[in-house]
């Protein structure tokens, strides 16, 4: 079988177009009958052309951007959860094991706890985003009322919706569901979009003259999620986590801002700043700003940060020899840790397959206090 994303199958698809197009102009006057017969060419010849004019545009779009990289992954039968891997920092000394993942993903019909809508305004900033606050049932629970509960911030890609973390990647579902399995403690979940600009992808970058949106989401928002909800103060008690665009600002978030993020989970990342026009001029053209945003070469250039970093990829995506250069360039006391499935591509089956065992690589990195633990 021709693969999903190769030339070939792009070939022939568009092949097949031309010659359906062809043939229908060629055929038309043959098909100018009346009744219901010649109707019935007419329509089939019409639409048979358009429907393999889109399957040529959509595989040309689909090998393009990577939205599904196989046919199991374009029908949803590939496997289940990836595997976890704890890597060697090149500057350590001892080797670490693999550790191994298995969990199933949870069902967003059977939700329990609380998603209340949210919306934020940072007095650093200026800027305000809206999104969504899931506190687990733990929450509500007399044994926790003095307790303090650590908090993930889950963000999305761009342009997608904070919505779409619930309805599709089912976030708070599966929370729960680690949560109920004991490998992930009672957590609230923060879920927003990662521009909290419109129409604007910023990579959650402070930009020179414009929104600062690294300071929203590192230091207003844990400050403002304080003073409305039992949230533990400490970075070692907050997680960044996202998809795409998302992953790459959470992993920013925890190499830059350590002191608001200890832990970050990526999913199909970047790890640099795009530079496109959704993005605009993000850098003022300063290099060393573009540099400071590049995540390898923080890795490689900068001080090592005292956080947890879980990246995960696929041996098909476009990210997955960029993953390999992080996983070569970490130093100690940095800690890494991957997910590499055998097929995937930039879709939401493929996060839906990563976010258990990413869930309870989580509840390994958190650090409680005393009351929460």
């Amino acid at each position: 079988m021709l693969a999903l994303t190769g030339i070939p199958l792009q070939i022939v698809a568009c092949l097949l177009a031309v010659l359906a197009f062809a043939a229908t102009m060629w055929l038309w006057p043959r098909l100018g009958g009346k009744g219901w017969k010649a109707l019935l060419a007419r329509l089939g010849a019409f639409f048979g052309t358009q429907a393999l004019v889109l399957v040529a545009m959509a595989l040309v779009a689909n090998s393009y951007f990577g939205f599904y990289t196989t046919w199991t992954d374009l029908l949803g039968t590939a496997g289940g959860p990836g595997t976890v891997v704890d890597h060697k920092p090149s500057n350590a000394l001892s080797v670490t094991g693999e550790q191994k993942v298995y969990s199933s993903q949870g069902s967003a019909k059977e939700r329990s706890g609380v998603i209340q809508q949210v919306r934020l305004t940072g007095a650093a900033s200026g800027l305000s985003s809206d999104g969504y606050v899931y506190l687990p049932p733990q929450y509500f629970q007399p044994e926790y009322a003095g307790h303090q509960f650590p908090m993930a911030l889950v963000l999305s890609g761009y342009p997608g919706s904070a919505e779409k973390l619930i309805s599709l990647m089912q976030w708070p579902a599966s929370t729960l569901k680690a949560i109920e399995a004991k490998q992930l403690p009672p957590t609230v979940l923060v879920m927003m979009r990662p521009s909290p600009v419109a129409n604007r992808d910023t990579e959650c970058m402070d930009v020179p003259g414009g929104p600062q949106v690294e300071t929203f989401f590192t230091e207003d928002l844990p400050r403002a999620l304080a003073t409305g909800y039992r949230i533990a103060p400490q970075a070692t008690a907050h997680a960044a986590l996202g998809d795409s665009t998302g992953g790459y600002c959470a992993l920013k978030f925890a190499l830059r801002k350590p002191q608001s993020y200890g832990a970050a989970v990526s999913l199909s990342a970047d790890y640099s700043a795009s530079n496109d026009p959704t993005t605009g001029d993000l850098f003022g053209g300063d290099p060393k700003l573009k540099q400071e945003n590049d995540l390898l070469w923080r890795l490689r250039n900068a001080p090592p940060a005292p956080v947890s970093l879980l990246l995960a990829t696929s041996r098909d995506e476009d990210n997955y020899p960029a993953t390999q250069q992080m996983i070569a360039s970490f130093k100690a006391p940095t800690r890494l840790s991957t997910i590499t499935l055998d097929s995937g591509g930039h879709n939401f089956h493929t996060w839906n397959r990563e976010i258990p065992p990413a869930l309870e690589w989580l509840g390994k990195q958190f650090a409680l206090p005393p009351a929460a633990a």
